[in-house]
């Protein structure tokens, strides 16, 4: 069933750009399906940084079609532009994919073993297959196949024509020097440098050339790069004539019919706008400088293709805890892919859907995972009670569904803290996982593990795939017969007073209650007594009891949550292992 549309109800960032996004469309297309737009280049992994420039147009445009109205979410794939250099960390690439920089991307091999047909199929697919998880709807457009097929014809060789309008319009920019830095200022971060690079940004080749300038750029016919000058163009008869600076090859052909090559990219950004009608578009951070493409595409589009500039906002950086900003250059970058090995695609909508575009965030591969899971199950409560706040409300359900419906769900989602616990300590054994989760809840036992997939899946990944080696617990074979002959008089009635109330307490409450009982108990207080009614003391003498748990049951300080390790340990070896 489709999800009834809130945007009366609801004022959060995605409600108020659908207002604004509707009203220019009806504007400057009456009648017609609103388009907003996403442009992403596989040249390597695309990664969580990426994913905002799909995300923001996409809560809009799912949004906008929850109200009734008609829209396209077109993701340009860039596959046409050069290739740069060699990412770094990526399976089955060496140093010989040097020898491709500078031809389409398009036309540079897949890395070794791969099942697809190109570099640009290879990471196109797997970005593909993320949004179909996600449910992210869209009309991709390959500009490979746009420029090949002689679709945008007519806008090269309009460019072409008006190349000394283009060029003035560029030259405003040429002569503005970066501002001198100021004392205390701090240096440029290289995974800005990274993603301006690769996004037109005030350093790209703008046609710019000893000849003069040309907004086209061809790819050799002898090499296949685009490593070429144009040094000469007729605009009657449409010949252009271009020499290559790698293998020295010169050609001299008709724009009229030639469809291998592609305007610069800050004259082809702007001939996209006009040609399919962008409304809305986000853009990264990097394009709000004088002089990048964003900034230079606003007068292009007008003055040279009779266009208008789409609306839309400057994205700020998406970061990873525990790593440095996001660059694909770098490799070993995560992609959406990657998130959703260990998090369900509703977690990660919700990070994307809850705060503005230009507001950044961090996205969590390390234990902060745990505490924003326990963050959204909580979530998940309040709008179910009806307290949640009306903008995390909107927040919520953008992320576990569009307007085609809910995505798929865990149906007995448990604590993705308490599952990764589980899963680190039975190593993914079924029988035992099945045996711990159906003690958790003796009332409601599970009984099947289906009950909690996909969740209890992404949880071990994580472990398998998160948790260094050295942190993985591995509960003890034996008992540590030295530690528990040292046991004081109060160590060893702490362990009894344990043992005594397993049988009674043998689920994951009851456990609870047990192990921060004992500390309580020994102080002459109930085991029902609430903090307010205990000294600061109790506090220390529970972190000391939990320590002498952890060593005897894993021979370590900490570990998982000691009521889910008891439960995964069983009550027989718990009482082998503490002495009983």
């Amino acid at each position: 069933m489709p999800i009834v549309a809130q945007s009366t109800e609801t004022t959060d960032w995605v409600s108020r750009f659908a207002d604004e996004v509707i009203e220019e469309s009806e504007r400057r297309a009456p009648g017609k399906p609103v388009v907003v737009a996403s442009g992403l280049s596989p040249s390597g992994p695309i990664h969580l940084g990426n994913l905002r420039e799909v995300m923001t147009p996409h809560l809009v445009a799912d949004e906008i079609r929850r109200r009734g109205h008609e829209v396209r979410h077109l993701i340009s794939w860039d596959d046409y532009d050069r290739y740069r250099k060699v990412p770094n960390g990526v399976p089955g690439v060496d140093a010989s994919w040097a020898e491709h920089i500078g031809r389409p991307l398009t036309a540079v091999p897949a890395p070794e073993g791969s099942a697809y047909a190109n570099w640009a199929e290879h990471f196109k697919a797997a970005m593909v297959e993320a949004l179909a998880e996600m449910g992210v709807e869209f009309d991709g457009i390959s500009q490979t196949e746009q420029y090949t097929s002689g679709v945008y014809r007519e806008q090269v060789l309009h460019a072409m024509k008006h190349r000394g309008d283009i060029d003035a319009i560029l030259d405003q920019y040429r002569t503005k020097k970066t501002p001198p830095k100021k004392q205390g200022q701090k240096p440029v971060d290289e995974a800005e440098l990274e993603a301006a690079e690769g996004s037109g940004a005030a350093a790209e080749d703008d046609g710019t050339g000893s000849a003069g300038y040309f907004p086209y750029k061809p790819y050799c016919g002898g090499c296949g790069k685009d490593l070429t000058t144009v040094t000469a163009y007729d605009d009657d008869t449409t010949e252009l004539t271009y020499s290559c600076t790698e293998c020295g090859y010169e050609e001299t052909v008709r724009l009229s019919e030639f469809n291998r090559g592609k305007l610069v990219w800050k004259v082809d950004w702007p001939m996209r706008w006009a040609y399919e009608g962008v409304v809305f578009e986000p853009s990264g951070v990097d394009h709000s400088s004088p002089g990048s493409s964003f900034q230079v595409g606003g007068q292009i589009v007008g003055s040279i293709f009779g266009g208008k500039q789409p609306i839309g906002p400057m994205y700020a950086f998406v970061g990873i805890s525990g790593m440095a900003k996001m660059s694909s250059s770098k490799g070993g970058v995560p992609t959406p892919g990657d998130a959703l090995k260990i998090m369900e695609p509703q977690l990660l909508r919700w990070l994307y859907a809850r705060r503005r575009p230009n507001q950044s965030f961090k996205i969590a591969f390390d234990q902060e995972i745990q505490r924003l899971y326990d963050e959204w199950d909580k979530l998940e409560v309040k709008v179910a009670d009806g307290s949640a706040l009306p903008g995390d409300v909107a927040a919520h359900a953008r992320a576990v569904g569009t307007a085609a419906g809910e995505l798929a769900k865990t149906p007995r989602p448990m604590a993705y803290r308490t599952l990764a616990s589980v899963a680190d300590i039975t190593a993914g054994a079924e029988d035992q996982t099945l045996r711990i989760l159906g003690e958790l809840d003796p009332a409601h036992p599970i009984t099947s593990l289906d009950e909690v997939r996909p969740r209890l899946d992404k949880a071990e990944a994580w472990i398998n795939t998160q948790v260094p080696a050295d942190q993985r617990t591995v509960v003890r074979k034996d008992a540590d017969a030295e530690l528990l002959t040292s046991l004081d008089d109060q160590g060893r009635a702490s362990l009894r007073l344990l043992l005594d109330g397993l049988d009674t307490h043998w689920s994951l409450d009851g456990l609870t209650h047990l192990v921060y009982g004992v500390p309580k108990v020994q102080a002459g207080f109930s085991a029902d007594a609430t903090p307010k009614e205990l000294p600061a003391e109790i506090k220390v003498a529970q972190r000391t009891f939990f320590a002498l748990l952890y060593h005897l049951l894993v021979g370590r300080d900490t570990g998982p949550r000691l009521p889910t390790l008891l439960l995964a340990v069983g009550q027989e070896r718990v009482r082998k292992l503490l002495g009983a």
